[in-house]
């Protein structure tokens, strides 16, 4: 009941801050989608089937799988399951997913927290189904001097500023599909790439082909 009351509260815009009004559980973001290269360690943000932005990003160190304990990044078709951070800094140190009070700038000397926001994934095919138990999520790191290769444990790896926008992007239902080539492999990629061809992208895409 208390529940309910809330999310009606949040629909009014009465209460403000670190609840989701996709937590609520009335709505799936049904025409997102995020295409992750592990080759050109990108992600592309696909909305209703149209490209839309480009982020750089960082996937395990360790490689790809589903293993449980192997820190390795899963592949496959996965979903946003919650969202964690609304209104917090950017640079706000979570542990346990929890905000620890503690704001960190990025490539802040020797750290490495889990920042910003957590957009924690499951996986929708019978190879990565434990991704929502390995607790692997899509989030900001102060290590920023790293994305654009794999350095992560697992995890999707954000700077501060893109993960906090693609939080602002995406609902909880928004689909995630993690691939081991390049983006020009896809029509989306593909048309992203000819639409920005004067662009950073098309130059680093082509870079790695």
């Amino acid at each position: 009941m208390h529940r309910k009351l809330l999310c009606l509260l949040i629909q009014a815009g009465l209460v403000l801050g670190a609840v989701s009004l996709s937590s609520c559980g009335n709505s799936r973001d049904t025409r997102n989608q995020m295409i992750v290269s592990v080759r050109d360690q990108k992600m592309l943000l696909v909305r209703d089937g149209k490209p839309v932005k480009s982020y750089e990003v960082s996937t395990s160190k360790f490689g790809l799988g589903s293993q449980s304990g192997s820190n390795r990044t899963p592949l496959g078709r996965m979903e946003v399951a919650r969202k964690i951070g609304s209104g917090q800094p950017a640079g706000m140190v979570f542990k346990n997913r929890r905000p620890t009070g503690e704001v960190i700038r990025p490539n802040s000397p020797g750290r490495d927290p889990i920042v910003g926001r957590i957009l924690w994934l499951h996986g929708r095919e019978p190879q990565n189904r434990n991704t929502f138990g390995r607790y692997i999520y899509i989030h900001g790191t102060p290590e920023e001097w790293r994305l654009g290769s794999p350095a992560s444990y697992g995890c999707i790896r954000m700077s501060m500023k893109d993960v906090v926008d693609l939080y602002n992007r995406v609902g909880e239902g928004a689909q995630v599909r993690v691939l081991r080539g390049s983006l020009l492999t896809t029509p989306e990629g593909l048309e992203y790439a000819q639409r920005n061809s004067d662009g950073r992208f098309l130059g680093m895409m082509s870079s790695r082909r």
